[in-house]
């Protein structure tokens, strides 16, 4: 079984910048694609950005332009490099991988909390 673990979370000012990483327990060069998600309190789950094995990217529109997620040299780990922080951004950020035949597997969150 894959095993994510995330790490990275805390509290930052509005403005400022935070890096979360995503330890995984399998090659990220063999995945389908890895992600990461967030959810606040009482908001559905969102998909932040998200990166394939060939470096294509995608972002949510909210975070276009001030995150970037990217991997290592040994894809074992996938960053997401926050800046220009919001408080909008507060939320528990989740890290998910999908390896073939389409089996997705999760960490169990870190949260960030964007507050003065």
């Amino acid at each position: 079984q894959v095993q994510l673990m995330e790490s990275g979370g805390g509290l930052v000012q509005p403005g400022g910048s935070l890096t979360l990483s995503c330890t995984t327990s399998r090659s990220i060069r063999s995945s389908n694609a890895m992600a990461w998600f967030r959810q606040a309190p009482g908001k559905q789950l969102e998909l932040v950005a998200s990166i394939r094995p060939t470096g294509e990217t995608s972002y949510a529109m909210s975070v276009e332009g001030r995150f970037a997620i990217s991997t290592d040299s040994a894809k074992k780990i996938v960053f997401l490099q926050m800046n220009s922080l919001k408080s909008e951004d507060t939320a528990v950020y989740k890290c998910m991988g999908s390896w073939p035949p389409g089996q997705d597997f999760w960490g169990q969150g870190t949260q960030v909390t964007v507050s003065s």
